[in-house]
């Protein structure tokens, strides 16, 4: 139930498929040093409805499972994705359910996943998850923020918005002890989806990446 059968939909076809999968995925890194992001919008999906309940304890089951398979790889830090502070208004909730996926056991959580939301914002909200997660460190996807989120457009403000540009470049030096980096998890010109013009989600669009860097400060 990847994406909630919209423009990412796919994914493995059953449990045992995708426990298979991250076993494999997780030999790949081997002994290297990896950060790993893990499963961006599958939690806050679960916050917001889209994800049907009958499906919420097998997917915590096998995000927590993922994160102990991961983990017994030492060069690899793990953050469990929680959307972006537009996206899930009660950090409350969200964090009882990042909890129940397995964060404790995970080096965090990430923010802005191939999203628009100001850096700013986002240290602010992620302030206020860490909070209520003991301290818990995070991430920001700084990617392609560097406009903030596009205002004024009612649909689909997150697919392939225009007028974006290039966030801050990906460091570890972000002025906040409990967020450890800005990264560029989305990678700037994979187009969000069929969309505004756009090829399908995840394939390279060269002129949206020439805008995104044309319109960078």
């Amino acid at each position: 139930h990847r994406d909630c059968g919209q423009h990412s939909a796919g994914g493995a076809p059953d449990a045992a498929a995708y426990e298979s999968w991250i076993g494999s995925f997780a030999d790949g890194i081997g002994d290297a040093k990896a950060v790993v992001i893990l499963e961006p919008d599958a939690i806050p999906h679960v916050v917001d409805g889209c994800t049907p309940p009958e499906l919420h304890e097998e997917r915590y089951r096998l995000i927590s499972g993922a994160i102990a398979r991961l983990k017994q790889h030492p060069g690899v830090r793990v953050y469990l994705d929680a959307g972006n502070s537009a996206w899930i208004s009660d950090p409350g909730k969200l964090a009882q359910t990042l909890r129940q996926a397995g964060v404790g056991e995970a080096d965090g959580f990430a923010l802005n996943v191939s999203n628009f939301q100001r850096t700013g914002e986002q240290l602010a909200y992620g302030r206020r998850l860490s909070d209520m997660l003991g301290g818990a460190h995070f991430v920001i996807d700084t990617s392609r923020n560097g406009n903030g989120p596009l205002t004024g457009a009612p649909n689909e403000v997150w697919c392939n918005p225009p007028g974006r540009a290039l966030g801050e470049p990906p460091t570890t030096r972000t002025g906040e002890e409990r967020a450890d980096a800005f990264l560029w998890v989305k990678r700037p010109g994979e187009s969000d989806g069929p969309c505004r013009g756009g090829p399908k989600a995840g394939a390279w669009w060269p002129d949206y990446a020439l805008g995104l860097a044309r319109r960078a400060g």
